[in-house]
C-alpha cells in the first residue's frame, strides 16, 4: 500500500490545478506554472483546496506511479507557492565564483576556468565573503531541474575525503579518510 499516494495535498490561495485529458497536469501559483505528464491509469481529484491521487487497481506498477505521481504533483505546488533554492560551498584554496547573467564562471584548481550556463528557468548567484568559502546560491520553482544543474556544478570537482576539498552543499557532511600514518 502507498502510504504517500494516499495523503492528500492542501492547496493554499493562488493555486490552481488544471488536468487536461486526464494525462496533463497545469499547476499555476504566484511564482509561476508547471506541467507533468502522467499516467492515464492514475486519477486526480480536486476538491474543496485538497487534491487527492487515486489508483484503479493494486499491480505493483499503479503502487509504483501512485506515490511518484503523488510526489511530482506536491513538489509542483510547494515550487509555484514558494520556491525552492540549493547552496553549493566551494572549499579550497583559490577556489572562486562569480555570475554574471545566466553564466556561471568557477575557479575551482584546474589549469582553466569553468563557464557554466545555467538554465532560463533558475537565477544563480555567487557570493563571497573574506575568510569564507565561496557559496553558489540556485534558485528556481522546478525542484527537479534544481537538484539536476546542483548535480551537475558538483561533479566538477567532487569533493575528496582526505581534505575536504571541492563542490560541496552547504551542511553537507563529509566523510574523511585518515591520511597516511608515520613509520615508527
Amino acid at each position: 500500500m502507498s502510504r504517500i499516494g494516499n495523503k492528500p495535498i492542501n492547496l493554499a490561495d493562488g493555486i490552481a490545478i488544471d488536468v487536461n485529458d486526464g494525462n496533463l497536469v497545469t499547476v499555476k501559483g504566484p511564482k509561476g506554472s508547471l506541467t507533468q505528464l502522467i499516467d492515464k491509469d492514475i486519477n486526480i481529484n480536486v476538491e474543496d483546496g485538497v487534491l487527492s491521487v487515486s489508483r484503479p487497481t493494486e499491480q505493483k506498477r499503479h503502487k509504483a506511479m501512485h506515490g511518484l505521481y503523488r510526489s511530482l504533483i506536491s513538489n509542483m505546488v510547494e515550487g509555484v507557492s514558494n520556491g525552492y533554492k540549493v547552496e553549493l560551498e566551494l572549499v579550497g584554496v583559490g577556489y572562486k565564483a562569480s555570475a554574471q547573467g545566466k553564466i556561471l564562471e568557477l575557479n575551482l584548481g584546474h589549469s582553466h576556468s569553468i563557464y557554466f550556463e545555467v538554465p532560463e528557468e533558475l537565477s544563480v548567484s555567487a557570493e563571497t565573503l573574506k575568510g569564507k568559502n565561496p557559496i553558489v546560491t540556485l534558485e528556481g520553482i522546478d525542484k527537479q531541474l534544481i537538484g539536476q544543474v546542483a548535480a551537475k556544478i558538483r561533479s566538477l570537482r567532487k569533493v575528496e575525503p582526505y581534505k575536504g576539498k571541492g563542490v560541496k552543499f552547504v551542511g553537507e557532511v563529509i566523510r574523511r579518510k585518515a591520511g597516511k600514518t608515520a613509520a615508527k
